[in-house]
């Protein structure tokens, strides 16, 4: 089977336009992980990330008469931007549908490369669907990301490129995945010509399709995909490449948000490149990997795919990142309300230092406070917490609680007993503009709002969460109410975040 791939892997002609980018040593990152970490830079194409390989070998196959004819996918980021400077490279006319929610910077870029870029939709799939009824109505070619032969084999020159400036020692290659083409096409190769190599697949824990994928033993489709790391976020592996993916991959690693921010500042700090979310998944994977395992002494490879990341975005992930790197907890603690109860509890901290520390007013008697204190790993904050309860403070562990990380650090007031019983929901909604005075506008037709917070993080859907003026008996309605508003969301009223710092 990989025989196939590895013919038209080298018979690929891509680098008139593609350059064969360099392995660089991670220096600071293999001393901490006690292995030789190397990475492939991606990142270095001439639009940032690997697509461009898959787009331009697929283009390359067409006839004459298909070119002509002109080209679409459907993208929101890499892929476009790949096929539009592939389809300018040679004279080919490309449209490219993107939602609506996508990035000014990412349209700009796909416009400036020469293509038509037509904006519809909120999401991935709904572009998609305009995408292949232009197909049908213009007679254009589509050009699939990830499940598409040529495309699969144009992502494997990456693994040809590896083995021939790596010929010493390698003992696993880590690629973030979501359709799976650079996966296919990187491990159809390796594993041709040097069957030792491991294989090991990376995906965001909320994004797992192959992971489900191998569960099953059959593809699996997704429910809901998180969007943080929006270049791999597939609703379900493709079927070309799980049919490669099934019998090439050693194993699948899913790595968490925290874990991606975590590695985004490991890679700058080795290189000074600044990795898009599932550009830096690959080092999540790795770090993830060798930890489980017990591993030193390897040589590990990891993919950097691509840098395509809005500035915007680095706030949040920087706020993320020791949370990543199980340098820091956060924790609810509980303190009297008294004169001096501060300073006890600092002394009781032993000196380590404080990164977070919110309070407020509400209660004659008790204090809770939100602190941010740094720790060295998973069983130093443990040890932290266990410390503070043998000292008699109450004390929650909020570091993996999404509501406390996204939310509560960010709001300053506290409990207000005038507001009554009150409903607490965490949503998403599509982030472009007017988006949000479109969720207040629907939102606020129903019911009191009680409470409100959001922040926008330069994804591609925005954050809130939203106290409404409701009890219990009420709930049925509210859902009701909330199913039709056609929002993503979770109640959170039982969350401890909540209940701690502005529950009433």
């Amino acid at each position: 089977m990989p025989t196939t791939y590895v013919k038209k892997i080298l018979d690929a002609r891509i680098y008139d336009l593609v350059i064969e980018t360099p392995i660089d040593k991670a220096p600071l990152l293999s001393q901490r992980m006690n292995n030789e970490i190397l990475l492939k830079r991606e990142d270095l194409q001439p639009v940032f990330s690997f697509k461009l390989r898959g787009a331009y070998n697929k283009l390359r196959q067409l006839s004459e008469e298909q070119r002509q004819t002109g080209v679409i996918a459907a993208s929101a980021g890499n892929h476009a931007q790949g096929l539009a400077l592939a389809a300018k490279k040679m004279g080919v006319k490309a449209t490219i549908v993107m939602p609506r929610t996508t990035p000014q910077i990412k349209v700009d870029a796909v416009r400036a490369r020469g293509a038509k870029v037509v904006l519809i939709g909120d999401n991935y799939d709904a572009a998609s669907k305009h995408a292949q009824k232009l197909v049908i109505e213009k007679g254009l070619v589509y050009i699939h990301p990830f499940d598409d032969p040529d495309v699969i084999a144009g992502q494997g020159t990456i693994g040809m490129e590896i083995l021939r400036q790596w010929p010493g020692e390698l003992d696993a290659v880590f690629i973030a995945v979501g359709g799976g083409g650079l996966c296919a096409g990187v491990a159809a190769y390796i594993k041709y010509v040097r069957p030792g190599v491991k294989i090991i697949a990376v995906e965001a824990d909320d994004s797992a399709c192959l992971d489900a994928a191998m569960k099953a033993g059959r593809r699996v489709k997704l429910k809901e995909v998180g969007i943080f790391a929006d270049g791999t976020a597939v609703a379900q592996i493709g079927k070309e490449t799980f049919r490669l993916l099934k019998t090439l991959v050693d194993e699948v690693v899913t790595v968490t948000t925290d874990e991606i921010c975590a590695a985004i500042k490991d890679v700058y700090n080795d290189t000074r490149a600044i990795c898009e979310p599932s550009g830096a998944m690959g080092v999540a994977g790795l770090k993830k990997y060798v930890e489980k395992h017990g591993i030193e002494g390897k040589t590990l490879l990891s993919i950097q795919c691509g840098a395509n990341i809005d500035f915007d975005r680095l706030r949040y992930i920087s706020e993320r990142t020791e949370i990543g790197e199980k340098r820091e907890a956060v924790l609810a603690v509980t303190i009297d309300e008294r004169p001096g109860s501060f300073k006890a509890f600092c002394t009781a901290m032993q000196k380590r230092n404080i990164s977070e520390f919110n309070y407020r007013f509400s209660d004659a008697q008790k204090a809770h406070i939100f602190v941010g204190a740094q720790v060295t790993c998973d069983d130093d904050r443990h040890a932290l917490v266990a410390d503070l309860r043998s000292k008699g403070y109450p004390v929650e562990d909020m570091t993996e609680n999404e509501v406390a990380k996204l939310h509560i650090r960010h709001m300053v007031g506290g409990r207000s007993p005038q507001v009554g019983e009150e409903q607490v929901f965490r949503f998403e909604f599509p982030e472009r503009p007017g988006a949000l005075l479109n969720f207040l506008t629907q939102l606020g037709g129903g019911f009191n709002i009680s409470m409100f917070h959001y922040r926008n993080h330069g994804s591609a859907f925005g954050r809130v969460l939203v106290g409404i003026q409701a009890s219990k008996k009420d709930l049925k309605q509210l859902a009701g109410f909330l199913d039709n508003l056609g929002y993503q969301y979770v109640n959170e009223t039982d969350n401890p975040a909540y209940q701690f710092f502005l529950g009433s």
